[in-house]
């Protein structure tokens, strides 16, 4: 990790702690778990986060073909105490072009994946579990249910619960989407082991710090 914290909503500086204000603050979003910058992924990098993070990481795996893990990291003051988790990969689009997907682990009202939903409040709001899924993935081996949030045009926002904590699914364009047709499985890192050696690694993807 490297350079200031952002904040998880809307990717802006934040105020840091000090002694009137013990928690790091967005000028627009008020107190927030601080999104630190992401270091370029490598296995070193990723063996130390799964190591540290105490909420699951989830990625793809095994990760479609060609798709490659562009990013990784956390919010919260240090990676023991995270209350959210980010992972991101990018690869072919089955519809045509390329695609890129963040997949988010958080606790309610920390506002990482709502960030990168572009949506305006922490959570996904009233849409998660009326009528039936949209989707499903199969998240550590149990079947996870899916609903699909609305947001804008140019992605797909998927929102469920696994492991006790919110799971985001936000794919870049919206037609990267078309994943979800087949029974995506997805990995907590924290539980890969050697397997991490065998992650593909793309450069880091700016998509982290877009709102």
């Amino acid at each position: 990790m490297r350079g200031d914290p952002l904040c998880p909503r809307c990717h802006g500086k934040l105020r840091s702690p000090s002694v009137w204000e013990a928690s790091w603050t967005c000028p627009v979003h008020g107190r927030v778990e601080p999104l630190w910058p992401f270091a370029q992924p490598s296995t070193e990098f990723i063996t130390w986060l799964a190591d540290e993070i105490q909420l699951p990481a989830w990625l793809p795996w095994p990760l479609p073909h060609g798709w490659v893990l562009t990013g990784a990291g956390y919010a919260g003051r240090d990676p023991k105490s995270a209350r959210a988790s980010v992972v991101a990969c990018s690869g072919p689009n089955p519809l045509g072009g390329a695609g890129e997907l963040m997949l988010v682990a958080e606790d309610m009202g920390v506002g990482v994946g709502a960030g990168y939903a572009a949506l305006p409040g922490p959570d996904p709001g009233e849409s998660i579990g009326r009528g039936g899924p949209q989707a499903k993935v199969e998240a550590a081996g149990r079947l996870t249910p899916l609903w699909v949030v609305p947001g804008p045009d140019d992605r797909a926002i998927y929102v469920g619960e696994a492991e006790g904590h919110w799971l985001w699914l936000v794919f870049y364009p919206e037609t990267a989407g078309a994943l979800l047709l087949d029974l995506l499985q997805l990995a907590d890192m924290r539980g890969l082991g050697h397997e991490i050696e065998l992650l593909p690694y793309g450069a880091l993807t700016p998509r982290m710090y877009e709102p």
